[in-house]
């Protein structure tokens, strides 16, 4: 059942039920957190080899991640799946290192980021 507001509240303790207003709530459990878990480590690998929050330091950035990026698509795309750690790749699915680049730009959006 849902509530449209604190009049229900009254009309939901008749009917023993409990009531949380959460409709126009994020529903994170639509996000598939075992396939972020490769991601997560693409960004302790990138912390390791740089430093933690590097990324949001580096000039032209906008420009750079989105050819990482279309880098690592045409890995996936030439049917390498993996970023080979034998040649210094971090040994996690090139789809994992996009996930990465777009959160970046996506994160420069949402700070209204500008690039140099």
């Amino acid at each position: 059942m849902q509530y449209k507001d604190a009049l229900d509240y009254e009309d939901s303790l008749k009917l023993g039920e409990g009531v949380k207003f959460d409709n126009e709530k994020v529903d994170w459990t639509l996000v598939p957190f075992k396939a972020m878990e490769p991601v997560v480590r693409v960004l302790e690998h990138g912390a390791k080899k740089y430093s933690a929050d590097n990324w949001k330091i580096v000039k032209n950035a906008r420009h750079r991640y989105l050819a990482a990026a279309y880098r690592h698509m045409n890995a996936i795309n030439d049917g390498e799946w993996v970023d080979d750690k034998e040649t210094g790749g971090s040994g996690e699915p090139h789809a994992a290192h996009v996930i990465c680049c777009m959160l970046f730009l996506l994160w420069f959006d949402m700070v209204g980021y500008k690039d140099e």
